[in-house]
């Protein structure tokens, strides 16, 4: 999601980041989420299931989408770090999120979401959700999150810039 390019500046992404994303993506899906290791559930609250997570980046896309800055950013816990690597800025905390989706005004321009893939490891409680963003441009990305008190605690996305639409950006090897 291009939220950074406020005033339409494109960050640049190049095909050496674009290429990175695979193998991270790839490692994390088969090493990161199969491990409990790195568990997050909480005591005293019980973990979110595959279709509750679903249901949680639904409910994100649906505030972006419907201009909700406050269902969006309820959706993230109260302590939650957001970020966009390569991008060193990393926001804080769901006032700075809710501000950051748009705050009580909304976005002066409308957002849309719309999920493709979605996965999520119970054990874990880390997921990803693969998507396609426009806000002044079009992004296509995978996200990876993970959830603490059943709401995102983490939220770290890839993203490339292109005027595509899904079916046209994923080309022959759709699923």
């Amino acid at each position: 999601m291009a939220l950074d390019d406020l005033a339409g500046k494109a960050r640049p992404i190049g095909r050496a980041v674009a290429r990175t994303m695979f193998p991270v993506v790839l490692w994390l899906m088969v090493f990161g989420c199969s491990s409990n290791r790195h568990s997050t559930i909480s005591r005293g609250s019980a973990p979110l299931t595959s279709r509750e997570f679903t249901d949680l980046l639904d409910a994100v896309a649906r505030g972006w989408n419907e201009g909700n800055s406050q269902l969006a950013a309820d959706c993230f816990t109260p302590d939650a770090l957001y970020s966009a690597p390569p991008n060193p800025r990393v926001r804080r905390g769901r006032q700075e999120l809710f501000n950051f989706f748009g705050g009580e005004k909304g976005r002066p321009k409308p957002m849309t979401m719309q999920w493709h893939h979605v996965a999520f490891d119970d054990a874990s409680q880390i997921g990803m959700g693969e998507y396609t963003f426009t806000y002044e441009i079009r992004t296509h990305g995978i996200v990876v999150i993970r959830v603490a008190e059943r709401k995102i605690a983490n939220w770290r996305e890839y993203e490339v810039e292109s005027p595509l639409d899904w079916n046209q950006f994923v080309g022959s090897n759709k699923f």
